[in-house]
């Protein structure tokens, strides 16, 4: 059913419930001044970003301590978080690397040179996304090439390595098993010769033996490209682009030791919600070349999802932006915020009990308990809101809300997160003290709302998936004159 924007009194007199309050059909005002939420409009603070790009140093490169050769590489870290200088790991994140260049089965002739080594004064690099390190055959330089980029092919997220001599440590000479000199040093990223920082010189054996110096240090970069794996639970957007997001719903950013959309996600799905517009939904993945040197790795967190449209910062005198990518988190609720629903003739008020993506029912004896409204005053954002408790007031019985399809794609056994916002203003503090919303899932009551007389608040509630499209998701509750809206409901795996 769909009620016009102007219902007549004659034929509504019989909708007023007792306690003389308006109800929803009658498009009465809400008792107080909850109407929709201003999601907050505060944009990328993109100068932050290239103050903390500016002072952040994340290059580094094979030890010469006692550190052992051949270990996996360690995981992604957090080195900066909303301009804060850190260094940690970044909680629940993979020990795999999404490297902007993917890896795969290589040979010699998939990597080119990028820079020669040269017999004096020479330095190893000393660059972003270092992963490991190994040492290999010193017999010839060739065939210690050859394991060297076999031992990149065996690492995730390795593209690029670089070879070289060290003389005069000692470890490398008589303390590893290797008793091997020629280091093979495998980054996440590709660097040039101009990152040829690391000259030796450190005094490793008692004087009067020399320190340490490098000999034809070499770069090779794979010249496979592929994409990044998308993380799970997430959809690409838009990219690789030269351009990175300046939007609305911005909520901070971190910056990475490497190019990990996996480790992005983490951040994104851990981040705390946004009061007036929820958890992470979007997150945005760069890189910044600084005079034409890779120096960092960023996140933008967003708990509005956008696209390239937005894609409109190119970088700042020196910074330009590479490899940005745009990922939303998938919801699997079609049309969580009942925006599909619209009035005819382009009515601005109407509301129906079964609408495209959601289904209302009644108890019996009951009419219009759980319906969705077209009508911006009610809604948290946009103009589409659902509603439990009798949109008519003629009933004081509890509604019940469902998705009208399957929830597909829910992985069997994981854990998912049902997000969404809750108001329960519209009757007054008295009237809405019993108001009540209990999501129930696969049958069973995974939470409940029962906070009275309340503006828009954001709640979210863990369940685990059966998978198959056989879950189900119920919201009941409601009870007129104590009205529950309900909004912007999500289902995100954690």
């Amino acid at each position: 059913m769909r009620i016009p924007r102007f219902l007549p009194l004659a034929a509504a007199v019989h909708c007023v419930s007792a306690a003389y309050t308006l109800p929803p059909a009658l498009q009465a005002a809400q008792d107080s001044a909850n109407g929709t939420v201003a999601i907050p409009s505060i944009l990328t603070d993109t100068s932050k970003i290239i103050e903390t790009v500016g002072v952040i140093n994340q290059k580094a490169g094979a030890p010469s301590d006692g550190t052992l050769p051949g270990l996996p590489q360690a995981p992604t870290v957090l080195t900066a978080l909303d301009g804060e200088i850190t260094v940690s790991k970044v909680p629940d994140a993979n020990s795999t690397t999404d490297a902007p260049h993917g890896a795969g089965r290589r040979g010699v002739s998939d990597y080119k040179l990028v820079f020669y080594g040269t017999a004096t004064h020479d330095a190893a690099v000393e660059g972003t996304a270092y992963l490991t390190f190994n040492v290999v055959t010193n017999s010839s330089y060739s065939m210690g090439l050859a394991e060297c980029l076999t031992f990149c092919d065996r690492t995730t997220g390795c593209v690029f390595v670089n070879l070289y001599y060290e003389f005069n440590n000692p470890l490398l000479d008589f303390g590893f098993s290797e008793k091997s000199n020629l280091k093979c040093v495998l980054y996440a990223d590709v660097h040039t010769s101009s990152e040829k920082t690391n000259y030796g010189g450190q005094q490793l054996s008692p004087p009067p033996a020399p320190p340490t110096f490098i000999e034809y240090s070499s770069g090779y970069a794979s010249i496979m490209v592929s994409e990044p794996a998308v993380p799970e639970g997430y959809e690409l957007v838009f990219g690789p682009s030269s351009a990175a997001n300046i939007a609305s719903g911005y909520m901070g950013f971190a910056l990475l030791d490497r190019y990990d959309p996996s480790a992005c996600a983490k951040l994104c799905n851990q981040r705390e919600p946004d009061p007036d517009s929820g958890a992470c939904k979007y997150f945005n993945i760069w890189r910044a070349l600084v005079s034409g040197v890779p120096t960092t790795y960023t996140c933008a967190l967003y708990s509005v999802p956008t696209d390239a449209s937005t894609a409109t910062n190119l970088g700042q005198g020196p910074l330009a932006v590479t490899f940005s990518r745009g990922y939303a988190r998938i919801s699997h609720i079609p049309d969580g915020g009942f925006e599909a629903f619209a009035c005819v003739h382009d009515d601005d008020f109407c509301f129906a009990e079964q609408v495209p993506g959601w289904i209302g029912t009644s108890p019996s004896g009951g009419q219009y308990d759980a319906t969705v409204f077209h009508y911006a005053p009610y809604a948290h954002k946009g103009a589409g809101v659902g509603l439990l408790g009798c949109a008519m007031g003629s009933d004081h019985q509890s509604g019940t809300l469902r998705p009208a399809g399957a929830l597909a794609g829910l992985l069997p056994g994981r854990a998912y997160v049902v997000q969404l916002f809750h108001s329960s203003t519209y009757s007054g503090a008295e009237l809405e003290r019993p108001a009540f919303v209990e999501l129930v899932w696969n049958g069973v009551l995974a939470g409940s709302v029962r906070v009275g007389f309340s503006p828009w608040t954001y709640f979210e509630f863990n369940v685990i998936a059966v998978g198959g499209g056989n879950d189900t998701l119920l919201l009941t509750g409601g009870k007129a004159p104590a009205y529950d809206f309900i909004d912007d409901i999500y289902l995100f795996l954690v």
